[in-house]
């Protein structure tokens, strides 16, 4: 099969609509995906990362190695989320590559390269091949990693027919299948992902982000003014940076399926981190942040207060502001603006006495919602 005739197959019978991230090597490949009619039904953005601050700026952070089959595993997950952004709600994958190919000068290692598909649902894997050094030129070690590649795409994608490899005696594709990402777990329910995953602006997963001391909670359906003016003055009324909060588990509605979760994070792309987590209720979300301030609407803060969201009525309400302050959680509340302009304010909420000292209010000269996302959402339908 000739490299045209397997690209105009991927275009004419791809189901996933994709983003590649190519560091080092592969450029030939993207280059003839963009050259054969048909492209722009199926690829969406090719990035070239190409030197080491470039990359390390793609990915959000320097990768332990730049050229190894982890770094273009991380790269293809982060063009399957640039593909998500892209083509919202569509099967999307994600291709990565990275590659220390022959050059103008001597080098000191292996000559080798790492390519990654990921794609909607669970699927990826790795493929990976050291090549003979000297064997080749520049020129035809480019050409087999692209025919790598090109296979690669069409054995993820089901398309047939694959191109000729000249692999030389003793080398091999070493191909490895990979988990799906942590955020990819949480969302398809498997029970061994993480319960809480920060999420960065340019969408990269930190597992081991340092834990926020302030938190909004919200369900951002959608993002509007007065969750951007809250964290703002939240934020200078405790002296510090307050975080997003976003749980895949909603106590009133159930679990929110995986793309709107995509959906809604798109919403923060380049302008704030959030975490996303399964935590539901604010003892589950006190479970995973201790000694945290939550910034809430007066509303939210009267469903904390209201029995009826508790298996055990008045006595779950006194368990869950008992467990609070065994964490050291405490809450930030700001004046709640109804439709007909009354304004719900924390002194006007059933605090229990011993519990008093667990809320603070934003007082409403100075910040008060006077927005809902559900208003917002009627407007716009």
């Amino acid at each position: 099969m000739t490299p045209r005739a397997l690209i105009e197959a991927l275009h004419r019978e791809s189901p996933y609509q994709y983003a590649l991230a190519l560091a080092g090597g592969g450029t030939g490949a993207a280059a003839a995906l963009l050259n054969v009619p048909g492209g722009s039904r199926t690829l969406l953005e090719v990035s070239i990362p190409y030197n080491q601050q470039a990359l390390t700026e793609y990915l959000g952070r320097a990768p332990e190695q730049f050229c190894s089959s982890a770094t273009s595993l991380t790269l293809a997950r982060r063009a399957l989320e640039r593909a998500r952004w892209l083509a919202p709600g569509q099967p999307v994958a994600g291709v990565g590559c990275t590659a220390s190919l022959a050059t103008d000068r001597p080098k000191k290692g292996d000559h080798r390269f790492h390519i990654a598909l990921v794609w909607s649902g669970s699927g990826g894997g790795t493929v990976s091949l050291g090549l003979r050094k000297g064997e080749r030129n520049r020129d035809q070690e480019e050409a087999l990693l692209d025919a790598v590649l090109l296979n690669g795409m069409a054995e993820a994608f089901g398309i047939a027919g694959r191109l000729d490899l000249a692999l030389l005696p003793g080398e091999h594709l070493d191909i490895v299948a990979c988990q799906a990402s942590p955020l990819e777990l949480m969302l398809a329910g498997d029970p061994t992902a993480p319960a809480a995953i920060h999420v960065e602006p340019d969408g990269q997963h930190a597992l081991r982000a340092p834990l926020p001391l302030a938190v909004l909670p919200g369900a951002f359906n959608p993002t509007h003014h007065a969750h951007w003016g809250l964290a703002e003055v939240a934020a200078r009324q405790l002296a510090l940076p307050v975080a997003f909060e976003m749980s895949v588990h909603n106590v009133d509605k159930g679990t929110l399926p995986a793309e709107e979760v995509r959906r809604r994070l798109g919403q923060f792309i380049w302008r704030a981190p959030v975490w996303v987590t399964r935590a539901a209720t604010f003892v589950e979300k006190a479970s995973l942040f201790p000694g945290v301030a939550f910034v809430v609407g007066a509303d939210t803060a009267a469903r904390i207060l209201a029995p009826r969201y508790y298996k055990e009525g008045d006595a779950g309400v006194t368990t869950a502001l008992q467990f609070l302050r065994r964490q050291g959680c405490r809450f930030l509340v700001a004046c709640r603006v109804d439709g007909p302009g009354n304004c719900l304010a924390l002194a006007d909420l059933p605090i229990p006495v011993e519990a008093r000292d667990l809320f603070t209010a934003i007082p409403a000269e100075t910040f008060r919602i006077d927005v809902s996302s559900t208003q917002l959402r009627e407007r716009s339908s």
